[in-house]
This record gives C-alpha cells, sequence and structure tokens, in this order.
C-alpha cells in the first residue's frame, strides 16, 4: 500500500496557520506529500522547505483571483495537489488541521483493511473544532462533526469548493463518496488563532466567495453550542498552544442569529431521538 498526503497553503504563516505541525503530524504514515504552495506574501514556502523529509514534493502555483465564485479556487487548488498524487490513496490536510500520535496507527490501519474493498472508496474523521481557545470546541448540526479526509486515488473524484469530494459515476452528475469510518479525530484549530490573524484571512480569502470582509468577533457566538475539550492535544501541536485557561466565554448580550435557532431545535432533536443531523459529504457503507 502507498500512501499520498496532499494539501494546499498560501500566506500560511502570516494568516497563522500551524501548517509546519500539520504537515509533521501525518509525515510518518505517508510515503509522499505533495504540497501545493501559491504564491505567498511571506516566508511559507521557506518555512515547508525547512523541514527537509525526502517525501515531501512541492508544487509552487498562482491562484486565479478573478474567480470568485462560492470558492471554486479552494478546489482548483486541492486538485492541484491531488492530481499529482501517486498513492493508492490520497489524504487531504488543511493547513490548520492536526492529527494526534494515538490515532496514526488507527488511520494507517483503515487503510489497509479497506485497500481492495471496491465498496469504499474514502475514509472517515471525526472532527475536533477549536473555538476560542484550546480549551473549548464547538459541537453543532452547524459545525460539520465528520468528514471524508481520505480517498483512493484510482476514484474519479473532485472538489468543487476544497472542503468535500464528488465522485463522478458518469460526466454529468457527481455524488458523495461511499465510505467508511477510522475511527479517528482531525483536530481543527483554525478558530483557537487570533482574532487578528482571523480577521485577515477573512479580508484575504472572502473575495474567493464573491463576499466582502465583515469583522470576525469570537465572543458572538452561541454558547450553548460551546463544549469543554477534555482529552489531549497532539505532541506535535503543543508549542503552538497558548497558555488557555478554563472554557471560552461569549458576549452575554449576544443575540442569536435564525439559523442558531434552528441549530438550537436541531440539537433538541438529536438529544430526543439519539440522531446526528450535522450536514455529510458521504454516504456511510
Amino acid at each position: 500500500m502507498r500512501v499520498s498526503a496532499f494539501t494546499f497553503i498560501k500566506n500560511g504563516q502570516i494568516l497563522g496557520y500551524p501548517f509546519l505541525q500539520s504537515i509533521n503530524s501525518i509525515l510518518d504514515i505517508v510515503d509522499e506529500f505533495v504540497i501545493n504552495v501559491g504564491n505567498s506574501e511571506d516566508d511559507t514556502l521557506e518555512m515547508i522547505k525547512s523541514i527537509r523529509s525526502p517525501k515531501i514534493r512541492i508544487i509552487k502555483s498562482n491562484w486565479n483571483n478573478s474567480m470568485r465564485d462560492r470558492g471554486y479556487v479552494y478546489g482548483q487548488q486541492k486538485m492541484i495537489a491531488q492530481f499529482n498524487c501517486t498513492g493508492d490513496w490520497a489524504f487531504y490536510i488543511e493547513g490548520d488541521e492536526i492529527y494526534h500520535e494515538d490515532d496514526l496507527d488507527k488511520i494507517k490501519k483503515s487503510m489497509e483493511l479497506h485497500l481492495n474493498n471496491s465498496n469504499v472508496e474514502a475514509l472517515i474523521l471525526d472532527f475536533y473544532h477549536f473555538y476560542g481557545n484550546t480549551n473549548s470546541i464547538l459541537n453543532s448540526p452547524g459545525w460539520y462533526r465528520s468528514e471524508a479526509r481520505i480517498i483512493k486515488n484510482s476514484v474519479r473524484s473532485y472538489a468543487p469548493d476544497g472542503l468535500f469530494w464528488l465522485v463522478l459515476d458518469s460526466n454529468k452528475k457527481g455524488r458523495y463518496p461511499k465510505a467508511k469510518h477510522t475511527g479517528a479525530y482531525c483536530y481543527h484549530y483554525g478558530w483557537a488563532r487570533g482574532e487578528d490573524q482571523m480577521n485577515l484571512k477573512s479580508h484575504k480569502v472572502q473575495q474567493y466567495w464573491g463576499k466582502k470582509h465583515v469583522k470576525i468577533d469570537y465572543t458572538q457566538m452561541d454558547q450553548f453550542i460551546i463544549e469543554e475539550f477534555k482529552g489531549t492535544h497532539p505532541k506535535v501541536i503543543e508549542n503552538w498552544l497558548k497558555n488557555d485557561k478554563g472554557l471560552y466565554k461569549v458576549d452575554s448580550n449576544y443575540k442569536l442569529t435564525k439559523k442558531q435557532k434552528k441549530h438550537r431545535i436541531m440539537i433538541f432533536i438529536e438529544n430526543f431521538f439519539g440522531i446526528d443531523l450535522s450536514k455529510k459529504h458521504y454516504k456511510l457503507v
């Protein structure tokens, strides 16, 4: 079995991505790591080169700044990297995602187990979405609780906006991949960055979605969906973590949006019936 990891990154340093930790978190269980580095305003490229692993293969690209339709430029950049993968599996990781050392063997065994199962096209991971600080995670059907991040390289797939895959059985219509769960977690630290870095990111990327930047304020959130993280962080991210204490507290005067009120109703239904109503970009088999 040969495993390719892949990602794309641009301005990772100034936007506060823990992208070096992200790469290193899965480097041990992959045979190659394809990294598509966009033309950046900082030292992102040089920082990646500093890892000095023979597994890393760097591609340099320029983003299409005229592509402003629903984040499709992200799908383009993701696929540039994926199309250069040579493994049986293609393991996609974003620059603010980290994997725990205790889960690596579990992930690799899952790839081995399902390698020759033609009914399994992708593998799923659960997500910890850290928010405000690294002691707090979001738990809501409005935030995807699980996602396919590993796909067979033999599957005819593409990414419409970078987040998920569609599989093409024909040239006309796509479907979500058929997937099995790995039993492992992805640790998502994007919303644990400082607000200044998150606002800079928003300012730079909203153009690709045809939107204008709106100031991000972490305190403007539903306290009801913020839970205490009771696990341990991956060792590779420990030096990046701040000395946070306690559960993140939002503005007590914050008024819920219509969407957040809807999510509260969905959570009540989930708890009552024991179901998960969060969006799933895969079909569980």
